[in-house]
């Protein structure tokens, strides 16, 4: 199933999460949401980013452009949300006093600003109430006036 926006200069953002815990304090987190990172698909394919302690990752996976990475994540065992289309940029005071975190990073290429999203769980919690907000809607304004 291709996950391809329909137009090439558009691009999808997918969350991922994993309870995987790299370092000693990240055990202090909910286990399953230890860690988030994200995979943009555009026309061309695929591009990780992964925030690692010390580092940021961006990489341009090589694979067909309609692999489907959300159902890979999935069956790797990590859970994931989306797609979701990145708000514009805007300069925000909160963004820069922020630090750099995966859930900022994550937060940063939605283009979001939530202020009291600080760990991966609440991340989560969040992205998944706009997503259930956003299939209701559809279902509500999808119904005939008949039905």
């Amino acid at each position: 199933m291709s996950r391809l926006p329909c137009r090439s200069d558009e691009s999808l953002v997918w969350i991922a999460f994993s309870g995987r815990a790299d370092l000693a304090w990240q055990r202090l987190l909910r286990p399953g949401f230890r860690h988030c990172f994200a995979a943009l698909v555009d026309a061309q394919g695929w591009t990780v980013v992964d925030p690692l302690a010390g580092r940021i990752v961006v990489e341009r996976l090589a694979v067909a452009p309609d692999f489907d990475l959300p159902e890979f994540w999935r069956r790797a065992g990590f859970r994931v949300l989306g797609p979701f289309r990145p708000a514009p940029p805007r300069r925000r005071l909160l963004s820069l006093l922020a630090p750099v975190t995966c859930v900022t990073v994550c937060l940063r290429l939605l283009g979001r600003d939530d202020a009291f999203v600080f760990t991966p769980r609440a991340l989560y919690h969040r992205l998944a109430r706009q997503l259930a907000t956003v299939d209701r809607k559809k279902v509500l304004t999808s119904r005939s006036p008949s039905a």
